[in-house]
């Protein structure tokens, strides 16, 4: 069956990256979802346009356990010996009135925007906020805070998500676009890539590109809230830098100049009003390849804000059988974009021409769901997939190019570094 989609997945890319070898097989996950199948796929998909643009056709292989335990490199991650820190106290699952709601409350500003749709005060408790929901519906705390400028979500059925009209926005669409942009003929470069993304899909994308041997530079805001964790679980291999927009807008103008890719992981439109929209970009830098990167996609929920677990909630995966074992929707929608990402470079050097890709976590969703089920398995081992290096234990990352292993240049390294490549 995996064949069969990573085969899908070229065509919808429109590239022939040649047979991907995938060993192991389902289930690696404690999941009816075909999660293992989903992370073969997309990390070797991306790991097959990865050897054709460095002239190795044909040669990537994936292993299926691997790619799972992949999946969840946030939860393997020790600084020392300590894990990160994963969610704020008030973020999870609450029973409503009418069901479940899910919270998501690890940035200050959405926790503060969903206490007040509560009615309740900054500090309020989990326990307090729990009261709260359980006097009320599902779609009532999911309308309130998303009014306020939160984040939340009902948990809805499979055929619920199936009549929203977003659900069937997102059903009309496949997991991944690929288009050509108008424009001036491209300038040929290497591989830069401008990381404008946050909270695992975006970053993934870019780890992934890093550790085969892409000069990349994330770019974050001052100010802009981060899950310190997070960050440096997905910074193996990068530079950072701090750029205020607009104040500052000419320095990320001379990084776009230079970038071969710009991950944007903004809602969309959102980067439009400060001159980096599309055409800007192609403006910048002729033959940009563009990923886009957003929870909801193109529909009338294009520009609400969401995460992965308030993805699954809404489109009935946490319904059918709680929450998946892992954010599989942020890193099978990670490693497709850095999949579109590579075969827009190959189809760059093939047909010229600026390329823009749109991924988002409900179109894969939907993409998972349509995997099909398998028996659930146990928890997969992990063991011989761990490395220590400088202080950091991390998943090595998964996939091979002619029987050898990517890796990054550098482990993750906090602070900043010069706007500058």
């Amino acid at each position: 069956m995996t064949g069969h989609v990573i085969q899908e997945l070229q065509r919808l890319a429109g590239v022939d990256l040649g047979r991907v070898q995938v060993t192991g097989q389902e289930p690696v996950m404690p999941s009816p979802f075909r999660i293992g199948t989903a992370a073969a796929s997309s990390v070797g998909v991306a790991t097959a346009a990865m050897a054709a643009l460095t002239g190795r056709h044909g040669q990537a292989s994936v292993d299926m356990r691997h790619a799972a335990v992949a999946f969840r490199s946030e939860r393997h991650f020790r600084v020392g010996a300590e894990p990160i820190e994963l969610w704020a106290p008030i973020s999870g699952d609450y029973p409503a009135a009418d069901g479940r709601v899910r919270i998501h409350a690890n940035f200050v500003h959405h926790r503060d925007a969903a206490l007040a749709a509560l009615g309740l005060p900054p500090d309020a408790t989990r326990e307090e906020v729990g009261e709260v929901c359980g006097g009320r519906t599902g779609l009532e705390i999911e309308n309130a805070v998303v009014a306020a400028g939160g984040c939340a979500a009902a948990m809805r059925s499979r055929a619920g998500w199936a009549g929203h009209p977003h659900g069937r926005a997102v059903a009309a669409r496949p997991v991944l676009t690929l288009d050509r942009l108008p424009g001036p003929p491209p300038r040929e470069g290497g591989l830069r890539v401008v990381d404008l993304t946050r909270v695992i899909a975006g970053p993934v994308a870019s780890r992934f590109l890093a550790s085969h041997g892409a000069e990349v530079m994330h770019v974050c805001g001052p100010g802009l809230p981060e899950v310190p964790g997070l960050v440096l679980e997905t910074a193996a291999g990068k530079r950072s830098c701090l750029i205020d927009l607009p104040a500052e807008g000419d320095l990320l103008r001379e990084l776009i100049r230079e970038a071969d890719v710009v991950i944007r992981g903004y809602r969309p439109g959102a980067l439009d009003g400060l001159g980096f929209g599309l055409g800007d970009l192609v403006g910048l830098r002729p033959g940009v390849v563009v990923v886009d990167v957003s929870a909801y996609g193109p529909g009338p929920w294009h520009g609400r804000r969401g995460f992965d677990s308030l993805v699954q909630m809404a489109t009935g995966i946490a319904a059918e059988s709680g929450p998946l074992p892992c954010q599989a929707l942020d890193h099978a929608t990670g490693y497709l974009a850095a999949f579109a990402a590579a075969s827009a470079l190959l189809r760059r050097r093939r047909e010229g021409g600026s390329w823009h890709a749109v991924l988002s976590l409900a179109a894969t969703a939907h993409w998972l769901d349509g995997l099909g089920r398998t028996t659930p398995g146990g928890e997969p081992g992990v063991g011989d997939l761990l490395e220590t290096r400088d202080g950091y234990t991390f998943v090595r990352p998964a996939g091979l190019i002619a029987g050898r292993p990517p890796t990054w240049s550098a482990p993750p390294r906090p602070g900043e570094h010069p706007a500058a490549w």
